[in-house]
């Protein structure tokens, strides 16, 4: 995957489907230019290469020297970038307002400013009903320079109007601006560290996000300043484990587009995000019913032509799919079923190796790892941590890489592979450490593997239950329920007391939930 990734040009032809490329092929040869002919010759070199091989390339472009290659590379990127523009157009409004707003200027630099102004008013109709506010501004400021600098007969109260709405929209980015910064911020925090580990952590997050939170924050109106407020309140409550207002927040945030559904073909990307959000916390508070009813309103979703417009959309909507689904069988205890998923999941993650960022492929490897681990297969489950290990991950997700060696240890443990076992324990121990990612459970759990390597094994069960017995209480505890949703520890030592599987442990507590809840 590396190969294929270092090279930009390649990544953009591999990128391109079957009607993209017929298209750039009729584009490019209504030019009968011999330049225009090489760089077909190069196009179709590049889309045949399974990965980027330079030397492999010039060998199959005898006419083209290596001098000329990399000149050659670039007018091909700029026309097949000029090519997705025409065809995409129509699928995006931002495309269709910047081709709009080009047509003004141009107008106007042939000195036809009545022309130009004409434009200018349908571009802000259609920029007002989509609520591309930080386009206006840009359309505005064309429109205020015309008014400026020619005489165009305007009257007062129009250009009243234009003054008013230019303040107007300057508060109203000046808003989304500091709302966007604070979701992004937070959400940056979030994927680098993980969950808010202690009261001090929390601590940290509660003042920058008070220090960061617009004072007049909930009097805010329009689509966009709502978003980001509630992305905000959704990064900053998951951040702190505060898994109802996570909840609470997700769903305002697809209430948005609910409430305007023309919204969700606008920002389909945030749709989306927000429907994967929504499944989180659905997963995180345990409401199956729920979580099954968001999940086929996703999947039906996902068969729209709204959601298969781009390739963004089309591979997250993928993505986060069959994380959920496998987050079903996780929270349900169907570890077996869910293994089933893998070779899909898997096939996606390989067809869409040019969009899927490490974090997802972290995430994912961690839930297969988890699936095995539930079934009984801890010799898989240790190839997949060993990913996650052995992987380039320094800078993300420290909490998962400490999980992560944790059920890695717990897998030889399993497998009596006692050998091992004590120097890996002072290995997790350290990283741990170092990562400071101790909680009181995860203490726990040392001292029990520690003191069970003297234990003999018709004396471990009551070891076992007094282990139980110790972090049972901890359940309710929100900084320490972060152990338990990364690992169901809980679950995985009642399987030992009660000599059953985990998996049936866990489905047994969907079980009576399920009955419980009704």
């Amino acid at each position: 995957m590396s190969n294929r990734l270092t090279d930009t040009l390649f990544q953009l032809v591999h990128s391109l489907e079957k009607s993209e490329k017929r298209h750039f092929k009729l584009y490019i040869k209504r030019s009968s230019a011999k330049e225009d002919l090489k760089i077909i010759q190069l196009f179709d070199a590049l889309d045949k290469l399974p990965e980027y091989d330079e030397k492999l390339l010039l060998k199959k472009l005898p006419g083209i020297q290596k001098p000329q290659l990399a000149n050659l590379k670039s007018h091909l990127y700029k026309q097949l970038l000029a090519s997705l523009r025409l065809i995409k157009a129509s699928d995006n409004i931002d495309l269709q307002l910047t081709e709009q707003l080009d047509y003004a200027r141009l107008l106007y630099t042939k000195g036809l400013k009545i022309q130009s102004l004409k434009i200018i008013e349908r571009v802000k109709e259609i920029a007002r009903a989509n609520q591309k506010f930080n386009f206006l501004a840009l359309v505005l400021s064309l429109e205020k320079k015309i008014e400026t600098l020619h005489i165009t007969r305007s009257s007062h109260e129009s250009v009243d109007e234009m003054a008013e709405e230019s303040l107007f929209i300057a508060g109203h980015i000046d808003r989304v601006t500091r709302l966007s910064n604070l979701a992004l911020q937070l959400y940056r925090r979030y994927i680098r560290d993980g969950h808010a580990r202690n009261e001090q952590e929390e601590k940290v997050i509660k003042e920058f996000f008070k220090a960061k939170l617009p004072s007049n924050a909930h009097e805010i109106q329009g689509f966009y300043e709502n978003l980001y407020l509630c992305q905000s309140y959704c990064w900053y409550a998951f951040i702190r484990q505060d898994f109802l207002m996570y909840y609470r927040y997700a769903q305002k945030w697809i209430d948005l587009f609910n409430a305007d559904p023309r919204m969700i073909s606008v920002e389909t990307g945030h749709y989306i995000k927000g429907m994967h959000n929504l499944l989180n916390a659905h997963f995180d508070l345990r409401n199956f019913s729920k979580f099954d009813d968001v999940l086929e309103e996703f999947i039906n979703y996902s068969k729209t032509d709204t959601a298969n417009q781009h390739d963004n959309f089309r591979t997250h909507t993928s993505i986060y799919i069959n994380g959920a689904k496998m987050n079903g069988h996780l929270m349900k205890g169907t570890f077996k079923e869910g293994l089933a998923l893998i070779p899909e999941v898997e096939s996606k993650l390989q067809e869409y190796a040019l969009y899927v960022d490490n974090h997802r492929i972290l995430v994912f490897n961690y839930k297969i790892a988890t699936l095995y681990f539930g079934s009984g297969s801890f010799e898989k489950s240790i190839d997949y941590l060993q990913k996650i290990m052995n992987g380039h991950h320094a800078n993300l997700r420290t909490d998962l890489q400490c999980y992560a060696r944790l059920m890695h240890l717990l897998a030889h443990f399993e497998l009596g592979n006692y050998d091992i076992i004590e120097y890996l324990i002072k290995s997790v121990y350290r990283f741990m450490a170092k990562m400071q990612n101790l909680t009181v459970v995860e203490e726990e759990m040392f001292k029990f593997l520690r003191h069970s390597f003297g234990v003999s094994p018709r004396k471990m069960k009551p070891e076992l239950e007094t282990f139980l017995d110790k972090i049972k209480h901890l359940e309710k505890n929100r900084f320490e329920t972060r152990a338990f949703a990364y690992l169901d520890v809980i679950s995985w030592v009642e399987s030992k007391v009660y000599e059953k599987p985990m998996s049936e442990i866990i489905h047994q507590k969907y079980l009576e939930s399920k009955h419980t809840r009704r």
